[in-house]
This record gives C-alpha cells, sequence and structure tokens, in this order.
C-alpha cells in the first residue's frame, strides 16, 4: 500500500518560511516523480511544483517561482517543500502526490496523494 504523508504545515506571518516534508512508503521511491498541489477554501486545487524522479527536473507554478524550492531526499524517501517569502494568498491545504518517474503539472495525472497539511499565513 502506497502512503505518503506530509507534514510541516502552520500558522506563520507574512515573510515567513516554511519547509513541508513528505515522505513516501510502499512504492520505490526513487522511481517516483512527486508533485505538490495546494487548495484554498472555496478554491480549485493548483499546481504548485514538481521533481522529476531523477531530481533533475523541476517545475514551479509562476506564482511561487523564486519563492519556493523543491528538493528530495532519496535516502529517507523524502521531498521537501521550501517555502520563503510567505504571502496571505498562500494560505492552503498542501498536498503531495507520486506518479511514474515523469513530472507533471496535472493532479490527474497522479496516483497517490497525501492528506493534506494545513498552511496559514497571516497578513
Amino acid at each position: 500500500q502506497v502512503q505518503l504523508i506530509e507534514s510541516g504545515g502552520g500558522l506563520v506571518q507574512a515573510g515567513a518560511s516554511l519547509r513541508l516534508s513528505c515522505v513516501v512508503s510502499g512504492r520505490t521511491f526513487i522511481r517516483s516523480a512527486i508533485g505538490w498541489f495546494r487548495q484554498a477554501p472555496g478554491k480549485e486545487r493548483e499546481f504548485v511544483g514538481t521533481v522529476s524522479a531523477s531530481g533533475r527536473i523541476r517545475y514551479y507554478a509562476d506564482s511561487v517561482k523564486g519563492r519556493f524550492t523543491i528538493s528530495r531526499d532519496n535516502a529517507n524517501d523524502t521531498v521537501y517543500l521550501q517555502m520563503n517569502s510567505l504571502k496571505p494568498e498562500d494560505t492552503a491545504v498542501y498536498y503531495c502526490a507520486a506518479r511514474g518517474s515523469v513530472t507533471s503539472t496535472l493532479g490527474h495525472e497522479y496516483d497517490y496523494w497525501g492528506q493534506g497539511t494545513q498552511v496559514t499565513v497571516s497578513s
């Protein structure tokens, strides 16, 4: 059974940083592309960023480019989302998801999802 568990969310002020973690189990982690998505209240889920299985390819949404960074630790089956210069509009539930080795910006192309972690940024 594949499981993805996010952690690291919380309540911070604008301009602060947070690092989210996504631990993957039950799947060959090094062969999985991992995506981060978020969903704010009353809004549709949106793509945040993704990293390929090799770690060499990364894509980010324009809204987070330059502020968010994805990295992966294959030794610990973990992907991180480092979020800097947080803004109130970053407030959402953040989800990680796994699929085959190739990245995708489309949520429906991911096979497995975590339960999400809440990030709240106050102004």
